[in-house]
């Protein structure tokens, strides 16, 4: 009977951290103190105390609009799931920004606490999609041909460049769009010569502003 033996171990596990522990008892730990019966042998089957991570969902929302030149940002997200355990992060938030065309993931993050252990949580990102679109406003580059004025002597005269006297939108720069002409007019007998540049001789590289008339 149970009552033929005695219990001299500690019979107990105890842990915090995710994992398994083993309450690890041994065939010593118990005694035979019956005189009837005086071949008795113990055998453990050993009992286990097992810790689960916590298993976190981060999930960042996403957002659109034309590109205006200012970043795309969303500050709104869950914590599901089990959570985080009081204490152990703090300042929980978005980083994700996009300024140009094109999209990115609302990357998320949080600071761990010094009581912080990884093996201890289970982290799902589920991140949102911030996407910038092309603004397809029309934007008017204006153009004027460099003019000169020259007294015939008999030799050749040449003009050459132009100056961009206005853009329709801050948000466009000289910068966006390249020119494939040939910005130059050449004259040796007197009378007025038009250099003749085209719209088509510029060329918008913009991915962010798309319909640009020259």
């Amino acid at each position: 009977k149970e009552s033929d033996f005695t219990f001299e171990g500690k019979a107990e596990v105890k842990g915090t951290d995710a994992g398994t522990y083993e309450m690890n008892l041994k065939p010593t730990d118990f005694k035979n103190k019956s005189k009837n019966i005086t071949n008795v042998k113990f055998e453990i089957e050993d009992g286990q105390l097992t810790i689960s991570p916590r298993q976190v969902t981060l999930t960042s929302e996403g957002g659109t609009k034309p590109y205006d030149g200012t970043p795309l940002t969303n500050a709104k997200f869950t914590v599901s799931g089990d959570g985080f355990v009081d204490g152990e992060v703090s300042n929980v938030r978005t980083t994700g920004s996009i300024t140009n065309v094109g999209e990115k993931p609302n990357t998320i993050t949080f600071t761990k606490g010094e009581s912080y252990k990884d093996d201890n949580y289970s982290v799902t990102y589920k991140p949102g999609t911030l996407k910038v679109t092309a603004d397809e406003t029309e934007v008017v580059v204006k153009i004027k041909e460099n003019s000169g004025t020259e007294k015939y002597n008999g030799t050749e005269k040449k003009v050459t460049g132009y100056k961009v006297t206005s853009i329709s939108s801050k948000l466009y720069k000289e910068s966006d769009f390249t020119f494939e002409g040939k910005a130059e007019v050449k004259g040796t007998d007197a009378g007025t010569y038009e250099m003749n540049l085209k719209p088509t001789d510029f060329k918008n590289k913009s991915k962010n502003i798309t319909n640009v008339k020259f």
